[in-house]
C-alpha cells in the first residue's frame, strides 16, 4: 500500500520534468558560452558570474514563480490570465482592471514571441555541438542551420498528429538529461570545491561593483539562465503545485551544480567556446556523442513544450474573447486538452526557421533572446503586486513581490542593450498578436455598439404578433446570440422582415466564466409562443461540446441561424478588423456544428 501512495508523487514529478522544465533546463547549453564570450575568465568574474546566477534563480524563479505565484492558485491553475481573474473577483477598480487587462494582453505577446526564439536558440545551440565531435570541427554553419531546421520542420509536422504517445517518455529523458547535467558539474566541482562559496551574494554584489555600467549589462546574459521559469506558474493547471515544486527543488540543485562546473571549466580552459560540450568532452570523450544526442532530444522536448503552450495561450485567448476564432483539432481521445491550431503551429516554424537563418549561430540569437523573458517576469510580478494588495491573508507578501518586481524590471532595463544587437526582433515578434489583440477586442466592442441589440421586451411584442398568424415552419430553429435577453438584429431581421419564424425557436448564448473548468447549462422555457433559451456557460479553458449539449436537453434543431456582420468602412484599422473576419472561422465554424443545418444571416455594418 505504501508502495502505493508514493507512485504517484514520483509519477508527478518526472512528468513535470518533461512538461515544465524543459525551456530552463536546457539553458546551460548557451548561457554561460554566451556570457564568457564578452566577460573575462578571472576568478573573481567567475565567482561573480556564478553568484548572479544563483540569486537569478532563487529570486526570479523561486521566490517570484516557486513561492510568491504559485501561493495563489485558483482552481489549481495559474498563468497571467489568472491573475487577472484572480484581480477581476478581488478589485472593484476599472482602472485597474483595464491595467491588469492591459498587462495581460502584453504578457501573452511576449510569451508568443518567446515561443520563436526558444526553439530556435536551443535547437541551434544542440546541433552546434556537432563541432566538438572528431573530424567535423570544419562543419560549415550552413549545414549546421540546414540540420537544426530539419529537426524544427519535423517537430512542427509532428504537432497534427499529437504528442500523447510520446509523452510519456518526455519525463525520463529529461530526468536523464538532469542527472547527467547534475553528475558532469560535480564532477568538475570535486576538482575545485571552493567553486562552492559562490552561493554568497557577496561575489554578486563585489562583481557588480567593479565592473560598474558594463557589470550591469552583463545581467541581460545572466537572465539567460532563468528563461522558462515562468512555467513553474504557467503550467500549474497540467500537473498541480507540488510535483511542480518538487521537481524544481531536483532540477535547481542539478542546475547550480552544472553551472559552477562549466564556471570551474572556464577557468580552466579559456579558450574553450562552448563550455558544456567542451567539459562533457574533456570528462568523458567516449560518451560526448551520446551526450549529444541526448543534448539534441532535451531541446526538442523544450521546444515542444514551448510550442504546447503557445497553442494553450491562444486556445484561452479566442475564449476570453481577446483573440480571433481560428481553427482547433483535438489530438487525443484522452487528454482533452491537448490541442493543436495549424495556423499558429506553421506561423511559428515559418519564423522559427526565419530566425535561424537570420542570425545563423545561437550566440547571435541569444543577443535578441531575454527580453521577453523579463518582460514578462515584470509583468507577472506587477500583477502580483495588484492582487496581494487587495487580499488580506496574503498582503505580508506584498513588500517582498514589490522587491522582486524591482529586480526583474532591472533585468529589463538591462536587455534594452540588445536592441541595437538583435533583441528588436523579440518586440517585432510580440507586437504582431499584441496589434491583433487591440485590433480585434476594440474591433469587436465597436461592432457590439453599432450593431445595437434590440431588448427581449421590446422583441416580444412583435414576436408575438408574427408567432400568432400562424405561418411557422415545423421543426426546432436555433438562433445564436450573445445574450438571449439582448437580441442581435440579424434575429430581428430573420423573423421580422423575412417572416421566417419556426414551431419552436430556441435563443443560444454561451459565455465563458472566470473559472478555468466547469460547464453549465440551463433551459429556459416560456419566454413567449414558442420561444424558450438556452444558456451555456463554460469554463474559459473547457473544451465545450455543444452539439452533445443539445442532445442531452432533448434538442433536435432543424435549422442553425447565425449573424454574418458585412462591415463597411473606410477607416484603415477596421478594415483590417474586417479583413481579420472574413478569413477567420466564425463561431459556429469553430464550434464544429452541423453544415447541412447552418444558415448564415448577412447584417450590414458601417463602422
Amino acid at each position: 500500500m505504501k508502495h502505493h501512495k508514493q507512485e504517484p508523487f514520483w509519477v508527478g514529478i518526472i512528468h513535470s520534468m518533461g512538461i515544465v522544465f524543459g525551456d530552463i533546463g536546457t539553458s546551460p547549453i548557451y548561457t554561460l558560452t554566451v556570457v564568457f564570450a564578452l566577460t573575462p575568465r578571472t576568478e573573481a568574474s567567475v565567482l561573480g558570474i556564478l553568484s548572479l546566477v544563483v540569486w537569478t534563480l532563487l529570486i526570479l524563479v523561486t521566490v517570484e514563480y516557486a513561492w510568491l505565484a504559485m501561493s495563489l492558485p485558483y482552481k489549481g491553475q495559474g498563468g497571467e490570465i489568472m491573475l487577472r481573474e484572480i484581480l477581476r473577483k478581488t478589485s472593484k477598480s476599472g482602472r485597474q482592471l483595464t491595467f491588469a487587462g492591459f498587462l495581460t494582453f502584453i504578457g501573452v505577446s511576449l510569451l508568443l514571441g518567446d515561443g520563436v526564439i526558444t526553439p530556435a536558440i536551443t535547437l541551434l545551440s544542440a546541433v552546434e555541438g556537432m563541432l566538438l565531435i572528431p573530424g567535423l570541427e570544419n562543419l560549415q554553419q550552413e549545414i549546421l542551420i540546414l540540420i537544426a531546421a530539419v529537426i524544427a520542420v519535423g517537430l512542427f509536422s509532428f504537432q497534427s498528429r499529437g504528442t500523447d504517445r510520446v509523452a510519456g517518455v518526455f519525463g525520463p529523458v529529461m530526468l536523464i538529461w538532469f542527472l547527467s547535467l547534475a553528475i558532469t558539474g560535480l564532477a568538475s566541482i570535486a576538482t575545485m570545491p571552493g567553486i562552492l562559496k559562490s552561493v554568497s551574494p557577496w561575489y554578486a554584489f563585489q562583481f557588480l561593483k567593479e565592473n560598474g555600467l558594463a557589470g550591469f549589462f552583463v545581467l541581460s546574459e545572466v537572465i539567460l539562465c532563468a528563461t522558462g521559469g515562468e512555467a513553474l506558474y504557467a503550467d500549474m493547471g497540467h500537473l498541480g503545485k507540488k510535483p511542480i515544486l518538487h521537481a524544481w527543488y531536483f532540477v535547481f540543485a542539478a542546475l547550480l551544480f552544472n553551472y559552477m562546473g562549466q564556471g570551474i571549466f572556464a577557468l580552466q580552459h579559456p579558450d574553450t567556446k562552448y563550455l558544456l560540450f567542451g567539459m562533457v568532452q574533456h570528462q568523458a570523450p567516449y560518451l560526448y556523442i551520446p551526450f549529444l544526442v541526448l543534448t539534441v532530444l532535451a531541446t526538442i522536448i523544450a521546444s515542444q513544450s514551448i510550442i504546447s503552450g503557445a497553442f494553450s495561450v491562444v486556445y484561452q485567448g479566442i475564449t476570453t474573447r481577446i483573440m480571433p476564432l481560428l481553427k482547433v483539432s483535438f489530438t487525443s481521445s484522452q487528454m482533452k486538452a491537448q490541442i493543436y491550431i495549424p495556423f499558429v503551429n506553421w506561423v511559428l516554424m515559418c519564423a522559427v526557421i526565419f530566425m535561424m537563418l537570420t542570425f545563423e549561430k545561437s550566440e547571435n540569437l541569444a543577443a535578441a533572446y531575454g527580453m521577453a523573458v523579463t518582460g514578462s517576469m515584470t509583468i507577472t510580478s506587477l500583477m502580483m503586486i495588484l492582487v496581494f494588495s487587495h487580499i488580506r491573508k496574503v498582503r505580508w507578501k506584498l513588500p517582498i513581490a514589490v522587491v522582486v518586481s524591482c529586480i526583474a524590471f532591472a533585468y529589463f532595463i538591462a536587455t534594452l542593450s540588445k536592441i541595437p544587437h538583435g533583441a528588436y526582433w523579440s518586440l517585432i515578434l510580440a507586437a504582431i498578436p499584441f496589434a491583433a489583440i487591440l485590433i480585434w477586442t476594440k474591433g469587436q466592442q465597436q461592432l457590439y455598439d453599432a450593431l445595437r441589440p434590440l431588448e427581449l421586451k421590446t422583441f416580444l411584442v412583435g414576436y408575438e404578433q408574427i408567432y400568432r398568424k400562424g405561418r411557422t415552419i415545423a421543426g426546432t430553429a436555433l438562433l445564436f446570440c450573445r445574450d438571449y435577453r439582448m437580441i442581435s438584429p440579424y434575429i430581428v431581421h430573420t423573423i421580422f422582415r423575412s417572416n421566417i419564424i419556426y414551431e419552436r425557436n430556441i435563443l443560444i448564448s454561451i459565455t465563458r466564466t472566470a473559472e478555468p473548468f466547469g460547464v453549465t447549462a440551463d433551459l429556459k422555457q416560456g419566454l413567449g409562443p414558442g420561444l424558450e433559451a438556452f444558456e451555456v456557460q463554460a469554463g474559459y479553458r473547457e473544451i465545450l461540446d455543444i452539439e452533445g449539449l443539445f442532445k442531452q436537453y432533448g434538442i433536435r434543431e432543424k435549422v442553425i441561424f447565425y449573424g454574418v456582420e458585412d462591415i463597411v468602412t473606410r477607416n484603415p484599422i477596421w478594415q483590417l478588423f474586417s479583413l481579420i473576419k472574413r478569413v477567420t472561422p466564425n463561431f459556429v465554424q469553430f464550434s464544429k456544428l452541423p453544415p447541412s443545418r447552418l444558415q448564415g444571416i448577412v447584417t450590414r455594418v458601417e463602422m
